[in-house]
């Protein structure tokens, strides 16, 4: 096989963009059974993360999100916090976001300053308090197979 070679120059590819995707990244402890990281991306400019939510059975609409304006990630062995530097499709609090009705899906995605490209596992954390809150501890940063987001009948 004939190898394939891109006209570019030098400079072009030393000040090229590299960016890493991570699809459904396996966390050692997740907030609870309706959500889910379907992936994260870095790149020279940004971390993003892009969740799914499966509203609960137990509300009567399905009850409702928000996210934290305190929420960070943090490498694993470090004290640096990347702080939240937008949300897309997910209101900050004290807005709600309300479902509709019971499983209803929502995707949303968090913005974060750019990590090392060294970083292994980092935390995603809403916030460190009483209450349910978004928080995964121990991401991974590598490959996957895809996860299944298990809803249980709560009749």
């Amino acid at each position: 096989m004939k190898p394939i070679y891109q006209n570019e120059t030098l400079e072009e590819v030393f000040t090229a963009t590299e960016s890493f995707v991570f699809k459904n990244p396996i966390a050692k402890v997740t907030p609870n059974e309706h959500m889910g990281i379907e992936k994260i991306s870095l790149d020279d400019d940004f971390t993003r993360i892009d969740f799914v939510y499966i509203a609960p059975k137990k509300y009567i609409n399905g009850g409702w999100i928000q996210i934290d304006s305190g929420c960070y990630i943090r490498p694993i062995g470090s004290v640096q916090r990347y702080k939240l530097v937008q949300a897309i499709n997910i209101p900050i609090a004290p807005t709600k976001y309300i479902f509709k009705s019971k499983g209803q899906v929502h995707q949303f995605t968090l913005l974060f300053p750019a990590l090392p490209k060294i970083v292994k596992q980092i935390d995603i954390v809403e916030k460190l308090a009483d209450g349910t809150y978004f928080n995964f501890f121990r991401v991974a940063l590598q490959h996957q197979e895809p996860t299944c987001i298990r809803i249980f009948n709560e009749n």
